[in-house]
């Protein structure tokens, strides 16, 4: 019995280790998905629950990205303290230097973002980025996690697609497609952001994966009423804003 167990979980090992090797967690089945997931979160310490690592495809592979919960988790469990911010601009780039130490170790990482025709509170908005990016570079970087940070996927890597994939079953859930707009008014952002379900979270606080499955329960329904229609208008406004990183 022994020797056929271990015998069948040899294939099984080495083809996970194949597809990790190459980077592509797309070649994983949703189980596996959802236990590299959490195998990732274990071995650098980050709690699964708050999602802190999220998925793009980039150059046809499906792989994770830090966010901001990713970061500010590795930042208080290494006491990561940001020592310095320096800033310059260079050819309508917004370049910011920030300067990290731990109780044994000490880094830099830069951030740079293009301020090109900006001004107001859009050029504030543009070196502000800047700067966080820097601090989330650093702070990966000082902590040893070899990962995109999500300011990078939102305005450096221009191959990086967001991909939607269900934490919960690791199932990756299909593009959202466009919503017939007749007699549905053009949606703004905040209004979108408010929308409601019908236990009470709003669509702003949502994750994209959970958005895109209630999206696709939504139109399957028929016929489509304009209460429908507006609610997948504010899920489609919403997961577009993520995307193109200008909010919510």
């Amino acid at each position: 019995m022994e020797n056929r167990l271990s015998y069948s979980a040899i294939p099984v090992a080495q083809e996970i280790e194949s597809v990790l090797i190459g980077g592509d967690l797309s070649k994983l089945t949703p189980e596996q998905r959802v236990n590299y997931y959490k195998a990732v979160c274990d071995s650098v310490g980050l709690n699964p629950l708050t999602r802190p690592f999220d998925y793009i495809t980039l150059n046809g592979k499906l792989t994770l990205y830090a966010k901001k919960d990713a970061t500010d988790q590795l930042r208080k469990r290494d006491r990561v303290s940001i020592t310095k911010l320096e800033r310059e601009v260079m050819n309508d780039i917004c370049l910011v230097t920030a300067y990290a130490q731990t109780v044994t170790r000490s880094d830099a990482s830069t951030g740079a973002v293009s301020i090109k025709g900006l001004s107001g509170d859009a050029l504030a908005n543009a070196m502000m980025k800047a700067e966080t990016k820097a601090k989330r570079r650093v702070t990966l970087s000082i902590c040893g996690l070899g990962l995109l940070d999500e300011t990078e996927v939102e305005t450096t890597v221009s191959t990086a697609v967001p991909t939607i994939v269900n934490v919960e079953t690791g199932e990756i859930v299909e593009d959202v497609p466009a919503v017939p707009l007749d007699n549905i008014p053009d949606m703004s952002l905040e209004l979108a952001m408010s929308e409601q379900t019908s236990k009470g979270d709003l669509y702003g606080d949502l994750p994209n994966d959970k958005l895109a499955l209630m999206f696709n329960a939504i139109s399957k329904k028929v016929p489509h009423t304009d209460d429908h229609k507006r609610k997948m208008v504010a899920i489609q406004t919403i997961l577009e804003s993520r995307a193109s990183g200008s909010g919510a």
